[in-house]
């Protein structure tokens, strides 16, 4: 009999959709969505224009909708997903297994206490880093607290190596550690990646190299940084293009014709789009602190090597130096800029062999498969003491 997994997530989601349809392979899968995301409640959410997904995120596997009954729904506040309706739905699934991403909203703990009262193990996936942490009297208590909090929950599913080591710190045992990967839809991104390259007119003229940044253009996410790199280049002239919106834009449009860098602002660009501007890069940036940074997935995904700072999650998971990109300090302007002009220079046939290497293993079957895995192990040891 195939086991019966439970899964909760805030809203439908484009990186967790191709999880969900391998896992659905896999098991008996039921997923739940907290909330109905609207076109206004993406804006808010932080990418800066109101719009829908224009891919599928529903099909290949069972999922429904709980009633959120917050004052004020929305999947940015902890109060804002509230579906007490997911104690019910747990009873009545009978689940082997249950899977939540984190305990940031409410529904999570909802349903992690409903676990909890029937014997139904309980699986955490998030992506926290230690670099991402606060200090001072917030991180005291979270020292205190967390170590007992994080005893809720049955095993965790670790996304990469730094999401391990925060697990680690806060003292989670080694047998309740599983690695089920950060993934992004690998086939889909490479396929439609190689046919917009086979679109591209062939011009018998060299060609500015393209440097990407994908993301908010706010500060907090460094664009900037990237602007002021291209500018201390030695090695042929660059572009720069952005994708993503914020408030930032108008700065950096003004520091591009001051610095006299050639930009590119592509403004929010959907999910079917992305891959075509991908093909037309050389290489992306992520120049900020970011707990993992799935845009480099996508990018690698599309052949693409990266430069990341030393505060994104995914560094040491997907950047092998010298063979599928570079890290430098953050903030440190000078660095970047050697970063990206050794990855300009890779050997462009070694460095698509490395990367499809790596996106084997951050892939969204390697990611089903970890949380089998888990399932498998915590339910037979809970079954062992429970008498289950």
């Amino acid at each position: 009999m195939s086991p019966r997994i439970g899964f909760l997530v805030s809203h439908p989601i484009q990186y967790y959709a191709p999880i969900f349809r391998e896992l659905a392979g896999l098991c008996d899968l039921t997923v739940f969505f907290a909330h109905r995301q609207t076109a206004t409640g993406q804006a808010k959410a932080g990418y800066g224009v109101a719009f829908e997904w224009d891919v599928d995120l529903l099909s290949g596997y069972e999922s429904r909708f709980l009633t959120n009954v917050a004052r004020q729904p929305s999947t940015d506040t902890f109060a804002g997903c509230d579906t007490p309706g997911v104690a019910q739905e747990i009873e009545r699934g009978r689940f082997d297994a249950f899977v939540v991403p984190g305990w940031g909203l409410r529904s999570y703990l909802q349903a992690q206490r409903a676990c909890r009262k029937l014997g139904i193990p309980v699986l955490v996936r998030g992506d926290s880093q230690l670099a991402s942490e606060r200090g001072g009297a917030i991180g005291l208590v979270k020292t205190l607290v967390f170590p007992r909090f994080l005893k809720r929950f049955d095993g965790f599913l670790y996304v990469g190596q730094r999401n391990r080591e925060y697990l680690e710190h806060y003292g989670v045992a080694a047998d309740r550690l599983f690695f089920a990967p950060h993934c992004i839809d690998n086939e889909a991104f490479r396929r439609a990646a190689e046919a917009a390259r086979c679109a591209m007119p062939v011009s018998g003229e060299a060609r500015r190299r393209r440097v990407l940044f994908v993301g908010k253009l706010v500060e907090s996410k460094r664009p900037l940084d990237l602007l002021r790199a291209a500018a201390l280049l030695h090695d042929g002239p660059v572009e720069v293009a952005f994708v993503g919106a914020g408030e930032a834009r108008p700065s950096l449009e003004r520091a591009a014709d001051d610095i006299g860098i050639p930009a590119i602002f592509h403004g929010f660009v959907n999910q079917s789009g992305l891959p075509a501007v991908y093909a037309a890069a050389d290489l992306i940036v992520s120049p900020s602190v970011e707990t993992w940074g799935l845009v480099v997935n996508e990018a690698m995904a599309c052949g693409l090597p990266a430069v990341v700072s030393d505060a994104v999650g995914c560094g040491p998971d997907l950047i092998e130096e010298g063979r599928t990109g570079m890290i430098f300090p953050l903030g440190d302007v000078a660095a970047l800029a050697r970063a990206i002009e050794a990855v300009l220079a890779f050997d462009p046939a070694r460095t698509r062999e490395a990367i499809a290497a790596r996106m084997a293993v951050y892939s969204p079957i390697r990611t089903a498969q970890g949380i089998m895995a888990a399932a498998a192990v915590v339910g037979g040891l809970r079954q062992s003491v429970s008498g289950r």
